[in-house]
């Protein structure tokens, strides 16, 4: 049992078709329009984050900053997002989980206008810091806005295949670095990159006029509002919901940190290290993206299938295995292309199992801020791994800094995720 079960007895639907779009097939327009706006939701979240990774390699020699210090600007970005992400899901507790959506979806959309036009590096440091707190806060509501949204039996494919929008995101990022560093003298073609950013500003029309509040959690709120007070910030850290709250933690911190040790410095590997050009990148990235889109969707069919522990610890190690093989064998970059794909699929598609995990392990009236919270404390101690990559690249090769961060956290993600309960199908209740 999870250690944050509420006092009435854990309720568990059975999963009865485990094919991977059976959810689709059985919504109805409201959960429809949601989950769409979700998924568009990732993956314009996904294309503002990879964006400067994509541009920093350009911002290194304009500005002249070591590899260190510009992935500062990846950190400070994540660490705002942990606190964004914790205030947005207490946010969405106290006054609804798609009045906050759209706030933070606003919010993100306006500071990556501002890193458009930013005159030096303090300032593009100082606008990736308010960004991410938008940036943060988007992901804990539409992540409770999912959860909530769908029922039980689908839950794990649902929000799993949403997060795939991740990965489009990040491919139309890349799209446009191909595009517009093409037909653009650098100096001018990475401020663009920024402008384009502030597409999902656009978003907030349709969650306006088509996406409704989830019934649940209306109904939570409405109990709050009659006995005269809400959830405290601080209620996540007490009694027995603390101990979920440190594995959960620990969970999106090993996850997290594997990752952007990953995709923050790819990039910058296969033009330094791998001597390629930017535009010649393109290609190994693009195998490097559709291998984390298939990971996203085969990982939400496994979330149901087979549970979203047993999710973590398989692609945990898989991990784990791949990026050894990448960084450390001095392989040709025919092989490394190749290896592009499993590397993309394992390091990305255990987000599938974790919105509806975290879900699923809290109550209604605590679920926005306890999801939150560990998801973004993950990604604030995961921000930390961008500047250590990069710090310790002035020591030893980037692709060893990669290995050494990138095997450590996804450690640190199986031994969390094994410690916690599964959760796969358990149904949701507005008081408890």
């Amino acid at each position: 049992m999870s250690t944050a079960e509420p006092s009435r007895a854990i309720e568990v639907a059975e999963i009865e078709d485990t094919s991977l779009l059976a959810f689709y097939r059985d919504m109805n327009l409201p959960e429809r329009r949601t989950f769409w706006a979700c998924a568009s939701g990732w993956a314009l979240d996904g294309m503002d984050f990879m964006i400067y990774p994509l541009v920093i390699g350009t911002i290194i020699a304009l500005w002249k900053v070591d590899a260190g210090t510009a992935g500062l600007a990846g950190t400070v970005t994540l660490l705002a997002s942990a606190v964004g992400g914790w205030l947005g899901g207490y946010l969405s507790d106290r006054i609804g989980r798609v009045k906050t959506l759209q706030l933070t979806i606003l919010w993100f959309s306006f500071f990556s206008l501002v890193c458009a036009v930013v005159q030096n590096f303090e300032q593009l440091l100082v606008a990736r810091a308010l960004l991410g707190l938008g940036f943060g806060g988007e992901w804990a509501a539409g992540a409770v806005l999912m959860g909530e949204a769908i029922r039980p039996q689908y839950r794990g494919r649902a929000v799993g295949s949403v997060q795939s929008g991740w990965a489009v995101g990040w491919g139309l990022a890349v799209l446009a670095q191909a595009v517009l560093f093409s037909i653009l003298p650098a100096e001018s073609a990475w401020r663009w990159m920024f402008v384009i950013g502030a597409l999902p500003a656009l978003l907030v029309f349709y969650l306006r006029r088509y996406v409704t509040e989830p019934e649940i959690s209306a109904a939570a709120r409405a109990q709050h509002q009659a006995s005269g007070g809400g959830p405290a910030l601080w209620e996540i850290f007490h009694g027995p919901i603390l101990k979920t709250t440190i594995l959960a933690s620990l969970v999106g911190t090993g996850m997290q940190g594997g990752y952007y040790a990953i995709t923050f410095w790819v990039p910058r590997f296969l033009t330094t290290e791998r001597k390629l050009s930017v535009v010649g990148s393109t290609g190994y990235l693009a195998t490097l993206i559709i291998g984390s889109f298939v990971g996203y969707l085969v990982g939400a069919w496994l979330a149901d299938r087979i549970g979203r522990r047993n999710l973590f610890l398989t692609f945990s190690l898989g991990a784990i295995a791949v990026v050894l093989l990448y960084t450390q064998l001095p392989l040709s970059n025919e092989v490394l292309w190749v290896l592009g794909f499993p590397l993309g699929f394992f390091a990305s598609g255990y987000f599938s199992g974790m919105g509806a995990f975290l879900t699923e392990l809290y109550p209604t009236r605590l679920r926005g801020s306890g999801q939150g919270f560990c998801y973004n404390f993950g990604r604030g101690i995961g921000a930390l791994f961008p500047f250590l990559v990069g710090a310790l690249s002035t020591t030893t090769s980037l692709a060893n800094a990669i290995a050494i961060f990138a095997v450590a956290a996804y450690g640190v993600f199986f031994i969390a995720a094994y410690a916690l309960p599964e959760t796969r199908g358990r149904v949701l209740h507005a008081d408890s």
